[in-house]
């Protein structure tokens, strides 16, 4: 480790509202710390700025799931494990489920949490593009009170959100009106597991006969923020899907992300990825139709 312990502080209030009030009091000098799974290889690699952190891993508001009539609202604190393992998010939001089988090994998938790979904001994070699938929600909380935020306008740039330094996210909420929609979710990485996101993409599609009725298409690892893909979405929406269609979707995504080279790819690789999978999310979402 390159980082002297005895230069960090951390403390471990036993309540939400006592986390809530060192961020009112001393705002943007402590970084709340759940699982740690981001947190500790900053630390590992002597690049964890804050000094002072404040665990709200042991706080029983953060790591419940609560199954409402019109939505879910799940924990912020609630680890990889615990979406994969509750049965309503199984059945109703798969593609959730399959990011969080992506996310690392057993034990990251046991310590990760939903809510820290949203405040770590990176635009390679494999389940943000299934929060913007979803149209889920984020409930944010303080001292001041709760106030809802579209998730789609959380990430206003790289590492930048809409969110105040005595905040935290409570809860996401996913809207409980998907299950008749065919899903799709593909991550392409150096290889099947605990690798970060070359492209990654969650797909929602739901046919009227042979029209698409309604699409909905989220990317990562292709922009500084995930990307709802609206102007594919708009040109695929109402119309059946033949090989002209396809080819024009896989076209307009590309029109549409901003990848760029980096230590794992490059911009030119990421761009044809992004709409091979476009392409084929279409292709399967019409062969779905014709097996109905």
């Amino acid at each position: 480790m390159r980082s002297d312990p005895s230069g960090y502080k951390l403390v471990a209030p036993a309540t939400l509202q006592g986390v809530l009030s060192l961020l009112t009091r001393e705002p943007g000098e402590w970084l709340p710390i759940a699982g740690g799974t981001d947190v500790m290889v900053q630390y590992a690699a002597g690049k964890l700025a804050s000094r002072k952190l404040v665990s709200i891993w042991n706080l029983r508001e953060l790591r419940q799931i609560e199954v409402r009539t019109g939505e879910v609202q799940a924990g912020a604190g609630c680890t990889y494990s615990d979406l994969r393992d509750h049965k309503t998010i199984r059945d109703e939001f798969p593609l959730l489920v399959k990011a969080a089988g992506w996310t690392g090994g057993v034990a990251n998938q046991n310590r990760g949490t939903l809510g820290g790979n949203i405040v770590n904001a990176s635009p390679a994070a494999d389940s943000l593009p299934a929060l913007l699938a979803y149209d889920a929600e984020l409930i944010l909380v303080s001292i001041r009170g709760e106030r809802r935020v579209p998730y789609r306008d959380f990430h206003t740039g790289y590492k930048k959100m809409r969110m105040e330094a005595d905040e935290l996210i409570r809860a996401v909420c996913l809207p409980r009106r998907f299950s008749g929609y065919f899903s799709y979710a593909r991550k392409v990485g150096a290889r099947n597991a605990q690798a970060i996101s070359k492209v990654c993409i969650a797909g929602l599609g739901r046919l009227a006969g042979s029209v698409v009725e309604d699409v909905r298409l989220a990317v990562g690892s292709v922009a500084a923020v995930p990307l709802r893909l609206l102007e594919t979405e708009a040109l695929v929406r109402g119309k059946t899907i033949d090989a002209a269609l396809i080819a024009s979707a896989g076209k307009t995504a590309v029109g549409e992300i901003r990848p760029i080279d980096d230590i794992r790819s490059t911009a030119r690789y990421r761009a044809v990825v992004a709409g091979n999978l476009v392409s084929d999310f279409l292709e399967q979402l019409r062969a779905s139709g014709l097996q109905e």
